[in-house]
């Protein structure tokens, strides 16, 4: 889906419409297996994709409080549009006009709908039943909207009449258009998940460093770098990704070289490295329920083997002394405890700084075994959950 908006697809519609559409489809990713369960009742046999994609978004806005006459008329007539579907506006009348009379109670009576079998095994395995019901009920709810802020976080929290949350972001709850939003064409913030934010909190770069931030697209860590007054340097492979980096850092008044570069091929010697690694985002469903959809598991093999890679590498441009955080965006722990663990055995001058995890609004049960800091979408529950993330900070010997 995020590759869909990059590509402008919605781009023709004003930016109230865009941002419905967008939330329209996001909300129907996340309800998918309740609109599906619904809808079996009323279905002998599914339609194709089009016409089930159109009753899946009907459902959803019937169930959630949708007017029943526009709802289906707007159905009906996306499916009508369709020279080649159009024959099936009947039945989507017709079944759609059923779950507006029996679908609302069906809808609240339904679990949170589950994450699929390929991740929700691994899942359970690694956390528990209890724990991945709780994760799935904060990826349902969705997320809020979390902003960093250039300057002070409280007086900006005050201004948009916004919740400062204990580790400094600032939450925001049915935001809107996020470029109308004040502050936004000055710099004053820019958008990043509390959970996100930890990171480079962690590292605490002071001023006169020099400091990497590797894999860095689409730049929040690196702007976050950037106001401690360290001499940052920005690496990422992505073209269209680093152009969103430059943009940003332009948008807020902050300085940061950039590099357009494998980060395993970049070199030097740096006095910090944050390392925000590729991996499963598994981390991110509830800001992204396209995912489960998309993917399948099989390119996770792959993923860890990278992170290891990029892991080694970036200890070799480390100065002794130095530290360096090491972050995924994954709830799967061979992307994160394991990494360290391993880490840990290959490099003999290397250690897990528990005490940097001691930071505003950090729970000490949320630091795991081996040093690092395991969060989840159930934590933080009643203030709208956070994204599932693991930072480890490391220390080199002297």
């Amino acid at each position: 889906m995020s590759e869909l908006l990059g590509a402008g697809v919605l781009d023709r519609l004003a930016p109230e419409d865009r941002a419905r559409a967008q939330r329209l489809a996001q909300d129907t990713l996340r309800g998918m297996e309740r609109c599906d369960r619904i809808l079996q009742k009323h279905l002998n046999k599914y339609p194709p994709l089009t016409v089930r994609n159109a009753l899946r978004v009907g459902t959803l806005e019937l169930c959630t409080g949708g007017a029943a006459h526009g709802v289906v008329n707007a159905m009906v007539s996306v499916v009508a549009a369709d020279k080649h579907l159009s024959h099936l506006k009947g039945l989507t009348n017709a079944v759609l006009r059923k779950v507006a009379a029996e679908g609302p109670e069906a809808w609240t009576a339904r679990r949170a709908p589950r994450l699929p079998k390929w991740l929700r095994g691994p899942l359970v395995e690694a956390w528990g039943a209890d724990a991945i019901a709780a994760i799935e009920m904060a990826h349902f709810k969705g997320a809020p909207l979390d902003l960093t802020a250039k300057g002070n976080a409280a007086a900006l929290a005050e201004r948009l009449g916004a919740t400062l949350l204990p580790t400094g972001s600032v939450r925001v709850h049915d935001a809107g258009q996020v470029s109308a939003m004040e502050g936004f064409a000055e710099g004053d913030w820019w958008v990043q998940d509390a959970a996100a934010a930890l990171p480079a909190l962690v590292l605490d770069a002071q001023e006169g460093e020099v400091v990497l931030d590797l894999c860095a697209a689409p730049g929040g860590k690196t702007m976050q770098l950037a106001t401690t007054g360290a001499e940052v340097r920005a690496v990422d492979d992505n073209h269209s990704r680093m152009q969103r980096v430059k943009e940003n850092l332009a948008r807020t008044g902050l300085t940061a070289r950039t590099f357009i570069k494998d980060a395993r091929q970049f070199q030097g010697q740096f006095d910090a490295i944050l390392l925000d690694a590729p991996c499963s985002a598994t981390g991110t469903i509830r800001r992204h329920p396209d995912l489960p959809h998309a993917k399948d598991g099989s390119e996770f093999g792959a993923l860890i083997g990278l992170q290891e890679e990029l892991l080694n590498h970036a200890w070799s441009l480390l100065k002794p002394g130095g530290r360096m955080v090491f972050c995924t965006c994954s709830l799967l722990p061979d992307e994160g405890e394991v990494q360290i663990d391993e880490a840990l055995e290959r490099h003999a001058d290397m250690t897990v700084d528990r005490d940097a995890l001691a930071l505003s609004g950090i729970d000490e049960a949320w630091i795991s075994s081996e040093g690092g800091l395991r969060l989840r979408p159930d934590f933080w529950a009643d203030q709208g959950g956070m994204d599932g993330f693991y930072i480890a900070l490391l220390r080199k010997a002297a």
